[in-house]
């Protein structure tokens, strides 16, 4: 079978590249290794940059009425200390991925994309004009184009990524979600705590969405100092020493198990086959291209972006411009990220951070345009 293109990997970048394509009357492979619907650990948080793009997938009224209500203010929660800008703005919503996966896939299918699930590309090797990709099962599809959207499920069969010697700053995520939480309406702070951070925010069914990352040796101390499974040793951690989580989640009840991976390993990558190769048709697109540290929030909105980014130049020709402009537009928030990251889980950041916010609360909010999120003003009566 061919296709104009092959994309790996169903979740936000890959399906809303496979809608956008199909809907440009392009003939598109979507696989996906996993079976929906899942839980992931993710932020589930989608800045309102990202409306748009939402809107030309065709999901975006779905969306805001599946997920949790407009988040208006941007706070920091730090020890003690409990932040908010000061201005209201509509920054967002957030969906868990068990959704909103599920809801851009089935767009992508309904444009006319054929989906093959589960199922996973164990070889990608070139063939004349076109990449042939060869499925688990035996099948092999041949794409014009192919696009890597797979994060990195997938990069161990057919896609490089270097690989990081185990050290005492890698970083692990935890998600959970806690129903009957006390979360103030519209609100989404920053966690900063001793070796990590993380973030609250309201999601779909009431739930309250706690996404963290912590630093391997802090992992280590707080396993022995509270015990337990890793996940209730972090939720531990954080509830003891940021009095902000603690009042949201203090008597909040768990929804679930927590979630656990890593290490992650947040930055630009320099992507090719296990072989060395670079293809002109092979493109990568969400976090197998760039991962931001998960402090800004933005995991999923980029991810969004790049794809449309990606389909809006495949369809006019011009697929060799991707990669440039790719990093003129995502790179500088991926530095960003990393900056705020180190910030909120240095002793001295974190003071500096409470000092400086402490003085103009406005900050958060530069922060947060500069991470991406472009905010629509609400109206104060």
């Amino acid at each position: 079978m061919r296709y104009d293109a092959v994309i790996i990997g169903a979740g936000p970048a890959g399906s809303a590249a496979a809608r956008l394509l199909a809907q440009a009357n392009w003939n598109v492979g979507l696989v996906e290794k996993a079976v929906f619907p899942r839980r992931k650990v993710c932020g589930e948080f989608i800045s309102a940059t990202t409306m748009p793009v939402l809107k030309a997938c065709g999901v975006a009224v779905p969306f805001i009425s599946a997920a949790g209500p407009l988040v208006t203010k941007i706070g920091a929660y730090a020890g003690s200390a409990m932040l908010v800008a000061p201005r209201q703005q509509a920054w967002g919503r957030a969906l868990g991925r068990e959704h909103l996966d599920t809801m851009l896939r089935d767009a992508a299918v309904a444009a006319g994309a054929t989906l093959f699930q589960p199922a996973e590309v164990t070889a990608l090797q070139p063939d004349g004009d076109t990449q042939l990709c060869v499925l688990d099962d035996g099948r092999e599809i041949a794409g014009r184009v192919v696009i890597a959207a797979c994060g990195s499920w997938n990069t161990k069969g057919v896609f490089a990524i270097a690989d990081n010697k185990p050290a005492s700053s890698d970083l692990f995520a935890f998600k959970a979600h806690f129903l009957q939480a006390a979360l103030p309406p519209g609100l989404m702070p920053l966690l900063a705590f001793p070796g990590g951070y993380g973030g609250l925010v309201e999601s779909d069914g009431g739930r309250v969405s706690l996404s963290c990352c912590i630093r391997r040796d802090t992992l280590t101390k707080v396993r022995t100092r509270h015990g337990g499974k890793a996940g209730d040793a972090v939720l531990a951690h954080i509830l003891n020493t940021t009095k902000g989580a603690r009042l949201a989640l203090g008597t909040a009840v768990l929804d679930g198990n927590i979630l656990a991976t890593g290490p992650i390993h947040p930055g630009i990558r320099a992507m090719t086959h296990n072989d060395g190769a670079h293809d002109d048709n092979v493109f990568f697109s969400g976090n197998i291209a760039g991962e931001a540290h998960p402090v800004i929030a933005e995991g999923i909105s980029m991810a969004i972006q790049s794809s449309s980014l990606l389909a809006k130049l495949l369809i006019s020709h011009r697929g060799e411009l991707y990669a440039p402009e790719w990093k003129r537009r995502f790179a500088p928030r991926i530095r960003a990220a990393s900056l705020f990251a180190h910030l909120a889980m240095s002793g001295s950041g974190r003071l500096a951070g409470r000092a400086v916010l402490g003085a103009a609360p406005s900050l958060l909010g530069l922060g947060a345009r500069l991470s991406g999120k472009a905010p629509v003003l609400v109206q104060q009566g």
